[in-house]
């Protein structure tokens, strides 16, 4: 008599989903915060400030950085003024609409700055950016 009076239970086979998004949504929390970090450039300048300066698109840019040493850096690898033409040629030959981001210490020459726009003129780079900080 004991066993009639037990009610059968069924079996839930559903699986519960919540512990999985709470992972997924930390782990995007996590890359959206380091991705800029990563793609932030290892050379340190400082940048003159500007109250209209904008985020530049990553997808196809060359980073030029001139230093208050006057190093140049292409890309974070350090070149001189007489290689930088070539390799800035190459690039702009493999993509035409190359942006170009100027990143410059605010205590470097304008001379300097003169020589480096001249070179992206004679390349017809027509897309370029100066780096700036926002106030």
């Amino acid at each position: 008599m004991i066993g009639k009076n037990r009610v059968k239970q069924k079996l839930v086979a559903e699986i519960n989903i919540t512990p999985f998004t709470d992972v997924i949504l930390v782990l995007l929390i996590i890359f959206m915060i380091t991705t800029p970090l990563i793609l932030q450039s290892n050379i340190r300048v400082n940048l003159p400030s500007a109250t209209s300066a904008e985020s530049a698109n990553q997808s196809s840019q060359a980073s030029i950085t001139v230093t208050n040493e006057g190093l140049v850096y292409l890309d974070d690898q350090i070149v001189s003024r007489k290689t930088l033409k070539p390799k800035l040629q190459s690039m702009f030959k493999a993509n035409p609409e190359l942006e170009v981001v100027l990143f410059s210490d605010r205590m470097v020459r304008f001379k300097d700055i003169v020589g480096l726009l001249d070179i992206f003129n004679e390349l017809g780079i027509r897309h370029m950016n100066i780096a700036a900080r926002t106030e």
